[in-house]
C-alpha cells in the first residue's frame, strides 16, 4: 500500500480510479501532512457494490451477535494498542491538542465496547402475546443493509465510531467517507477493522470530496441508510438526494448552543470560578470547532460585568499553539477557510455593535505558533443581541457571544430563540429552578451545572434544524436495525372464509 492508496474496496487498498490525489495539510503550519487518494463516482460505485455483495452474499449479516460483538471488542483492544499513534495523527490532522486526541481515542474505544456489550446483552426478540397458546409471535431485529457514513472534520475518529460500531454489531455493511480535510484517522480505523478479522467487503472507505463522493452515496439506489454529520446546508442536500429512494436518513447538523448562568450560581467564590471555567471549556475547547460548543453565554444581568471581565481575562491567558507542543491548551483552526469564516463573523459582529472584550485577531507568531498556521485568538464579544449573525449562525470557531437577562422567563426565551436545538446548559444553585429551566429548553442534551460530558449510554441528537435520528445509546443501535414481526402458528388449520 502506497501513501496515496487510501481507498479501501472489497478488501483491497487502492488509488482513485482517476489517479487523482489530494494533499492533507497540517493546520498548524499549512504544510503537507499526507497525500491521499481523491475518489470519485466510479470509486464510490465500486465501494457500494462491494458492500452490497458482502451484505447479500457474505457471512457478516448472518454471523451470531456474540461473534460480531467479539470483533468490536478486538477493535477496542487494537485502538488502545495504537493509542499514541492515533492521537498524534488526530492532533496533527485536526489541530487539536495531543491530550484531546488521546481522550478521543479512549472515547472511541468506549463506544466500541459499549455497543458490543449492548448488542450481546439483548434478548433474541420481544415476545408478543397473541392470545393463543398455539401461536408464537415475536418481534426481532435485523440489519438495515448497506450503510453510507459521511463524517465531519472536527472529530473524525469519534464521529466515525458512533456510526461504525453500531452498524457493524447490528450486522450491516458500509461505505464511509471521512471529511477530505481530516481523513487520516479513519484510514487507520479501517486498517484495524481488517486486522480484527472483519470479512472482506463489509467495511469500505472512499476518501474524497463531498461532491461527488458524499452526493453519490446519498442518492445511490443500493444504499439502504445514509448517516451524515456536518453542516445544515450539506445535511439538507443529503436528505434531498436520499428522498427519491426513500432510504433511512440520520442527520446530526450542529447547533448554536446556550450556556445559561443564573446569578446564584456565582454567589460563592467556588461557584463563580467553576461557572467561569466551564464557560471557557464550553466555548473554546478545540478552538470552538465543536457542534455542541457553548458559543452563546446567556448571563443574568446582575453578575454580567464581573463574570465577563473575569472570563475575558482568563481567555487571554489560554496558551495557543501547535497541538503537539507541551503546555499548549488550544490549537489552530482546521483550515484557511475556517479562519476566514471566523474573521468574517467577528468583523460582522463589531459592525453590528458588539463590544470586543478580548481576542478578535490572529496571534503573533512564536516558536509554537508558525506564522503560516491557522491560529485565531479566543474571542469574547459582549453586548450581543439576537439580530446579529454571530449570535444566530453556527460559527464553529473560538468566538463566545454574551447576552443578558433579568428574569427566568427571559432566560428561557433567549435560550430557545434559535433554529437549532442540539445542546445547552443551565447554571444555578437552586436545584428546582435549574431543573425547571432545563425541562423547558428545546435542546437534545441539557447539562445542569456542567458542560460537555456525554455518556455512550445516552442518546445524542437534537431538535429543530440540529437534525433527525439519534446516535449513542440503545436508539443509536436501533438506527442501524429494522424490525420484523414473526408470527408462527403452531397448529395451522384452514380459515374457511371461502367455499371450496
Amino acid at each position: 500500500m502506497s501513501a496515496a492508496e487510501t481507498i479501501h474496496v472489497d478488501g483491497v487498498w487502492r488509488a482513485a480510479a482517476s489517479g487523482a490525489q489530494r494533499e492533507v495539510l497540517d493546520p498548524a503550519d499549512a504544510k503537507t501532512l499526507a497525500v491521499v487518494s481523491e475518489g470519485g463516482v466510479e470509486d464510490t460505485d465500486a465501494a457500494v457494490a462491494a458492500a452490497r455483495r458482502a451484505f447479500d452474499q457474505g457471512p457478516w449479516p448472518r454471523t451470531p451477535v456474540a461473534e460480531r460483538a467479539a470483533l468490536l471488542r478486538r477493535v477496542a483492544e487494537l485502538l488502545q494498542r495504537d493509542r499514541e499513534t492515533i492521537a498524534l495523527t488526530e492532533s496533527r490532522d485536526t489541530g487539536k491538542t495531543l491530550e484531546e486526541g488521546r481522550v478521543d481515542v479512549d472515547d472511541v474505544t468506549n463506544a466500541f465496547r459499549y455497543f458490543a456489550d449492548l448488542a450481546a446483552g439483548e434478548s433474541a426478540g420481544r415476545v408478543i402475546d397473541a392470545g393463543s397458546p398455539d401461536v408464537h409471535s415475536v418481534v426481532v431485529h435485523e440489519p438495515v443493509g448497506v450503510c453510507a457514513m459521511i463524517t465531519p472534520w472536527n472529530y473524525p475518529l469519534l464521529q466515525a465510531s458512533w456510526k461504525v460500531a453500531p452498524a457493524l454489531v447490528a450486522g450491516n455493511t458500509f461505505v464511509i467517507k471521512p471529511s477530505e480535510v481530516t481523513p487520516l484517522s479513519t484510514v487507520h480505523l479501517v486498517k484495524l477493522l481488517v486486522e480484527a478479522g472483519l470479512p472482506t467487503g463489509v467495511a469500505n472507505l472512499v476518501t474524497g470530496a463531498g461532491d461527488p463522493v458524499g452526493a453519490r452515496l446519498a442518492e445511490h439506489p443500493d444504499v439502504d441508510l445514509v448517516s451524515f454529520t456536518g453542516g445544515l446546508v450539506s445535511g439538507t442536500k443529503v436528505a434531498q438526494a436520499a428522498a427519491p429512494t426513500v432510504k433511512k436518513v440520520a442527520l446530526e447538523l450542529g447547533g448554536k448552543n446556550p450556556n445559561v448562568v443564573f446569578a446564584d450560581a456565582c454567589a460563592t467564590p467556588e461557584g463563580f470560578d467553576t461557572a467561569v471555567d466551564q464557560a471557557l471549556n464550553a466555548a473554546f475547547i478545540h478552538s470552538g470547532q465543536v457542534c455542541s460548543a457553548g458559543a452563546r453565554l446567556i448571563i443574568e444581568e446582575s453578575v454580567r460585568e464581573r463574570f465577563v471581565a473575569e472570563l475575558a481575562r482568563r481567555a487571554e491567558k489560554i496558551k495557543l499553539g501547535r497541538g503537539t507542543e507541551d503546555g499548549v491548551e488550544c490549537g489552530p483552526l482546521v483550515s484557511a477557510q475556517q479562519l476566514d469564516k471566523t474573521e468574517a463573523y467577528v468583523a460582522s459582529a463589531l459592525a453590528e455593535g458588539a463590544l470586543l472584550r478580548c481576542g478578535g485577531k490572529q496571534p503573533e507568531p512564536s516558536e509554537v505558533r508558525p506564522a503560516t498556521g491557522y491560529f485565531y485568538l479566543p474571542t469574547v464579544l459582549d453586548q450581543c443581541h439576537r439580530q446579529m449573525r454571530v449570535v444566530r449562525e453556527e460559527t464553529f470557531g473560538p468566538i463566545l457571544t454574551v447576552e443578558s437577562f433579568q428574569t427566568e422567563e427571559e432566560a428561557v426565551t433567549l435560550a430557545n430563540d434559535t433554529e437549532y436545538g442540539l445542546a445547552g446548559a443551565v447554571w444555578s444553585a437552586d436545584t428546582a429552578r435549574a431543573r425547571r429551566v432545563a425541562a423547558r429548553l428545546r435542546h437534545g442534551t441539557v447539562w445542569i451545572n456542567d458542560y460537555h460530558p456525554y455518556l455512550p449510554q445516552a442518546e445524542w441528537g437534537g431538535f429543530g434544524k440540529s437534525g433527525v435520528g439519534r446516535e449513542l445509546g440503545p436508539a443509536g443501535l436501533d438506527e442501524y436495525r429494522e424490525t420484523k414481526h414473526v408470527y408462527e402458528n403452531l397448529r395451522p388449520s384452514p380459515v374457511r372464509w371461502f367455499a371450496g
